[in-house]
């Protein structure tokens, strides 16, 4: 009911303008969300204009249409600024012409595997690329890239990221014992992370390869907002409990302004060795249905691989390994068709 409901509402407020952008209040410009629980309404609207005089007809309207929504017993609207801060947006500055964040709701989906691969990928291409391991809690870059010195200071008291694969890598992990828990409050999380941009001598890139923490957190909202993201890749695997968590990060990524450059299927099936037919062990093209319902591009799928994984623990990306077989080729695929969608 409580869905059925949801989707009234959204349908419902595309009726009604923002009074300054004179835009819809729809799902397809961000500036509206609603949270139904037991018939009571909450809306959300995000507007560019501090003078809330100019909403009070439109929201008064707004209210009394949502109401004669049969199910419906209370309406609240909230309004908020999506107004950043201009301190906010010159936090993290970094020369690179695209920074694309790889992220997922949930851990254990093998986002930090697709980042790793893609960074050595589009550095298979010819550009200059830059990888940022920004799970603080569980990095995992250092053992995927195979490196483990600690980076050195320069004269401009930057460090130098260390090079693996052509690829310019830094991580909390290259800093901290690798076995050692990162106990650390929020405060400390940013610090750190505005260290790995602004205090790391990243030089000229043409792609700044962001592995983000798992989930919609403080850290994550933090790097969307400060980071002047070129856009974001969202990684699943196919089951519902796993897209469920997806769609937190795209709504997060909606409610900053970032766009969502596609979404990747991870652990799509598996093949057998004896029977050599694909075996769908999760669920089959759970995350293409839900890349088509959201109008999201649906970039491709990767399957479970032995090679991969063990690869991946052995400290050389799959893609260096052996690039003529189908999965590093599927990476380089994915690496061309991100080149492509940043180049429009």
């Amino acid at each position: 009911m409580s869905d059925q409901i949801l989707s009234l509402i959204y349908t419902f407020s595309t009726k009604f303008n923002d009074p300054s952008t004179k835009l819809p209040f729809s799902k397809e410009n961000n500036n509206i969300s609603a949270i139904v629980k037991d018939g009571n309404a909450n809306i959300f609207l995000e507007v560019n204009n501090d003078n809330v005089s100019l909403y009070k007809d439109t929201l008064k309207k707004l209210k009394s249409s949502i109401q004669q929504i049969p199910g419906v017993l209370s309406v609240n609207i909230a309004l908020t600024s999506n107004k950043a801060s201009k301190k906010q947006e010159k936090k993290f500055k970094i020369d690179a012409k695209n920074i694309i964040a790889i992220a997922s709701g949930k851990g254990g989906v093998g986002k930090s595997t697709f980042a790793v691969n893609i960074s050595v990928g589009l550095k298979s291409l010819g550009f200059k690329v830059g990888l940022l391991d920004a799970d603080i809690y569980g990095p995992s870059v250092p053992r995927m890239m195979g490196v483990s010195k600690k980076p050195e200071m320069n004269e401009n008291k930057k460090l130098v990221p260390l090079v693996s694969h052509g690829v310019k890598c830094m991580s909390i992990g290259f800093i901290i014992d690798n076995e050692a828990p990162t106990i650390w409050r929020g405060p400390m999380v940013m610090k750190a992370l505005e260290q790995m941009f602004n205090g790391v001598e990243w030089g000229e890139l043409d792609f700044l390869i962001i592995d983000l923490p798992p989930g919609t957190g403080d850290a994550q909202l933090t790097l969307a907002q400060s980071s002047k993201l070129s856009g974001s890749i969202i990684i699943s695997t196919p089951q519902d409990v796993a897209l469920t968590d997806a769609k937190k990060g795209i709504n997060m990524f909606k409610k900053v302004n970032v766009p969502i450059l596609g979404m990747v299927e991870n652990m799509s099936y598996f093949t057998c060795d004896k029977c050599n037919e694909k075996h769908y062990i999760f669920s089959t093209n759970g995350v293409k249905k839900e890349a088509d319902k959201l109008k999201i591009r649906f970039l491709g799928e990767i399957p479970i691989d032995k090679t991969l994984r063990k690869q991946s623990d052995e400290g050389t990306p799959y893609i260096v390994h052996n690039p003529n077989e189908d999965i590093p080729k599927m990476f380089i695929s994915f690496a061309k068709k991100i080149n492509e969608i940043t180049a429009d």
